[in-house]
């Protein structure tokens, strides 16, 4: 056990800026990918991680690992490849401007240093391509749980998310981007912070654990257990997505999304933390019927939802309502409420403060407008749904919600679909009987039926049957 001790503690000095947990982890992936030499070319580190991110993401890490063209060095030590862990997974705000700076072949030292926003631009759509990737290759039970009933990852919405997040970088009027412009971007951004985080996590972990499962198959004796307990790391670091959890689409493999999981991420990751883990199909137009009081049927007492509209041009927009759909001339809701739209730019439109009018709904009435509306005022809605199913409108501007532009193609739209979603955890009645999980086990009954019937099958007491055909 000496020598064990004494590794670990050579370990430790070459790389100080690691934690004690994380020393196992860097060394296994360095060894795997230099093919347990203490120094790794170029093409090794490549082909070790090349199919795991976008090939732009790989030239900017060979920028940071090995120099810029011209200064190249033939290898990469143990210390700085663990230090390209440290500064994007956990690292200071001034660490990560570092990396990106040296990614793109910038000398971080130079305060006056100006970038190109174009190249930027490229640089976060490289990580968000990357982490989109690392999702589907890692396929957790949130990635599955959509992909699983239809929906897929589109480069064009993974190019508009990456443009929502960098499109503030620069200064009105300019093109440049300066160390200051670049270090309060990221320190406003937290969303892409956690998708770099994500990505290193994935690149380090990438065939650690696996290697470590292998190897205990093979040396399972108290030398190779304590060889592994120096070497190899102890677990696997669970990597938690931005995506939520899909409910509610069990019966339908095929679900006829017009949104991608890009689009679903970039809503899901501006909710409330509270809400961002689950999400719970209510509404679709295009399989509950082009029905306002189907509409409002499904909605009531669900808690928060997420309202997605598709206009007849292709526009997609909507909104997060933080309380129950109910009834009323009142406006209901609180200042975490919002507006986003997701094509043909993907924008968040958060509460100004300035008037509480987050959210409508009414039916039935010979005073008071009829539909659904979030934002703004009677007849000057952000975003408005008639009673009379196919009817919107966006005005052009909207005091409820910062930046608001107008979302629709037109300011009166014609609908060409609609989905809600309640997010976070379904709101219990005092009256309603819960199962041990705290949900109620009413939940989902009617959906079961109402899905099953659209498969074309019935439940029946002995199990589940198709349906006979004419």
């Amino acid at each position: 056990m000496g020598n064990i001790s004494s590794s670990s503690s050579k370990l430790a000095e070459k790389c100080p800026m690691l934690e004690k947990s994380e020393l196992p982890l860097i060394a296994s992936s360095f060894r795997i990918a230099s093919k347990n030499s203490d120094k790794c070319k170029e093409e090794e580190l490549m082909k070790f991680w090349g199919s795991q991110m976008d090939p732009r993401l790989a030239q900017y890490i060979t920028n940071f690992l090995f120099g810029p063209l011209g200064q190249r060095a033939a290898f990469v030590d143990l210390p700085r490849f663990a230090e390209l862990y440290v500064y994007t997974v956990r690292g200071t705000l001034e660490e990560r401007i570092n990396v990106l700076l040296c990614s793109l072949g910038q000398s971080p030292d130079s305060e006056s240093t100006e970038i190109a926003y174009p190249l930027i631009k490229e640089y976060v759509e490289a990580v968000v391509s990357s982490y989109m990737r690392a999702i589907r290759l890692e396929g957790g039970p949130e990635f599955k749980s959509w992909e699983s009933r239809g929906f897929r990852i589109v480069k064009e919405c993974i190019q508009k998310l990456a443009e929502s997040l960098v499109y503030d970088v620069v200064q009105q009027g300019t093109q440049k981007v300066t160390r200051a412009d670049a270090e309060r971007w990221l320190n406003k951004n937290p969303i892409f912070l956690k998708m770099l985080e994500h990505v290193f996590s994935h690149l380090y972990n990438y065939r650690s654990v696996k290697n470590s499962s292998e190897e205990r198959k093979k040396d399972d004796t108290d030398d190779g257990r304590a060889k592994r307990k120096e070497n190899l790391p102890q677990q696997e670091v669970v990597l938690h997505a931005m995506l939520p959890l899909c409910e509610g689409l069990q019966y339908m493999p095929d679900y006829p999304a017009f949104t991608d999981l890009s689009q679903m991420l970039f809503i899901n990751a501006n909710l409330p933390n509270a809400q961002q883990h689950k999400w719970r199909f209510l509404f679709s137009s295009q399989i509950h019927g082009e029905s306002f009081s189907t509409l409002l049927g499904r909605i009531i007492d669900q808690g928060s939802t997420v309202v997605i509209v598709e206009d007849s041009n292709g526009y997609i927009f909507g909104g997060y309502a933080t309380e129950s759909w109910a009834l009323g001339p009142n406006y209901l809701g609180n200042e975490n409420s919002f507006l986003f739209t997701l094509r043909p730019k993907m924008r968040c439109f958060p509460s100004t403060g300035y008037n509480p009018h987050y959210q409508y709904l009414n039916l039935h009435q010979q005073t008071m407008p009829n539909g659904m509306g979030m934002g703004g005022q009677h007849n000057y809605w952000g975003l408005w749904l008639d009673s009379e199913y196919g009817i919107g409108e966006c005005s052009e501007s909207c005091t409820t919600y910062k930046g608001y532009f107008q979302m629709s193609a037109t300011k009166k739209f014609t609908v060409r679909n609609v989905e809600v979603w309640g997010v976070g955890d379904k709101p219990v009645k005092e009256d309603e009987p819960e199962d041990n999980t705290g949900r109620s086990i009413l939940d989902g009954n009617a959906d079961s039926k109402a899905m099953l019937k659209l498969s074309g099958r019935e439940q029946y007491s002995d199990g589940y049957r198709e349906e006979p055909r004419d």
